[in-house]
C-alpha cells in the first residue's frame, strides 16, 4: 500500500478551517439572520452566497475561504464572518486561530465576587497561600494562609500597592528589592494589554506619588511574561519561608488570575508552615 505524504500544518489549518465553516453555515436557516427563504435546498443551513451577503464581502472571496484556498484575511473580516455566522466568542477565537491569526485579547470584566467553586479552591489549598487577583491587581480574594504568611490586612486590596508601601509586607519580604524590577515588569506587561483602561494611568499615578522605588523603576520600561516566581518571607513566628508561586490565568474571567504558592522543596518551608498553620487553626481543609 502506498504511503501517504502527511498534510502540512498550514495545509491541515485550512482543512480545519473548510469543514469549521461549511458546519457553521449548515446549522443556520434563512429564518435565523432574517433573510427570505429562497426555495427548495440541495444540502441545509445557509448558502455561501447568504454568508458573503451578511457579511459584507465578495460571493468568490468567501468561497475560496470556505475551500480552504490559501489566501489574506484581516481581523476586521473574520469578525464580520463570526457575526454572519452567529458564532460564540469560543467559536470566533477558533476562526482567528484556523484562519492563522491571533485571536482579539478578551475584554477583561470588572472585578465581581468569586464563584462558591472557586472559594473552596482557595480554601482548600490551605495551608498554603493562594489569592484571586484582577486585571489591575486588585485583591478579589484571599485565603486565610496567605492573609497570615504574607501578613496581608484589611487595608490590602492591590498586590502592586500592597508591595510597595505596606511596611509589615516589605519587612517581611527576605529579597524585596531584588523583586521589585520583576514585579514592575510584570505589572507594565499587564498595562500594555489594556491600553483603553484609564484604571492603570491612576493606579500608577497613585504609587508614583508614594514610592520613590517604584517611580525610579517604572521609568525603564522593563517588561516581562513570567507567570512563576520564588518568594522568601520571615515570618515573626514561623521563620523563613519559601514558596513557588504560580500564576494561573482564569479562562471564564478575563483579566483575573489564581495565585498559588507552594513550599519549595528542601527549605523546611513545608514543616514550619503546617506548624504555623495548626497554631492559628488553618489547617488544610479536608
Amino acid at each position: 500500500m502506498p504511503s501517504q505524504t502527511p498534510a502540512s500544518a498550514p495545509g491541515r489549518r485550512r482543512d480545519e478551517l473548510r469543514d469549521f465553516l461549511r458546519t457553521r453555515r449548515a446549522r443556520l436557516t434563512p429564518a435565523d439572520v432574517g433573510m427570505p427563504d429562497g426555495g427548495r435546498r440541495r444540502t441545509p443551513g445557509l448558502r455561501r452566497e447568504e454568508v458573503a451577503v451578511l457579511a459584507g464581502v465578495g460571493v468568490s472571496w468567501y468561497t475560496w475561504l470556505e475551500q480552504g484556498r490559501d489566501i489574506k484575511v484581516s481581523g476586521d473580516v473574520l469578525d464580520a464572518i463570526a457575526r454572519a455566522l452567529r458564532l460564540d466568542g469560543a467559536e470566533r477565537e477558533h476562526l482567528y486561530l484556523l484562519a492563522g491569526l491571533n485571536p482579539p485579547q478578551a475584554e477583561a470584566g470588572p472585578a465581581v465576587p468569586i464563584t462558591p467553586e472557586l472559594r473552596r479552591l482557595l480554601d482548600a489549598w490551605s495551608p498554603r497561600p493562594a489569592y484571586v487577583r484582577d486585571r489591575l491587581w486588585n485583591f478579589v480574594a484571599i485565603n486565610d494562609s496567605a492573609r497570615e504568611v504574607f501578613g496581608y490586612g484589611d487595608t490590602d486590596h492591590n498586590c502592586l500597592v500592597t508591595f510597595f508601601t505596606n511596611v509589615r509586607y516589605r519587612s517581611m519580604h527576605t529579597h524585596w528589592s531584588a523583586a521589585a524590577p520583576g514585579v514592575v515588569a510584570r505589572f507594565r506587561a499587564d498595562v500594555a494589554r489594556y491600553p483603553d483602561d484609564p484604571g492603570f494611568d491612576r493606579l500608577v499615578a497613585d504609587v508614583l506619588a508614594v514610592s520613590p522605588e517604584f517611580a525610579e523603576l517604572w521609568p525603564r520600561h522593563e517588561v516581562s511574561s513570567g507567570t512563576q516566581a520564588v518568594k522568601g518571607i520571615r515570618h515573626p513566628e514561623a521563620g523563613e519561608l519559601v514558596f513557588e508561586g504560580t500564576l494561573l490565568p482564569l479562562a471564564d474571567r478575563p483579566g483575573h488570575h489564581l495565585v498559588l504558592h507552594n513550599p519549595r522543596p528542601g527549605t523546611g518551608t513545608q514543616e514550619r508552615l503546617e506548624k504555623l498553620m495548626a497554631r492559628r487553626g488553618l489547617a488544610a481543609a479536608s
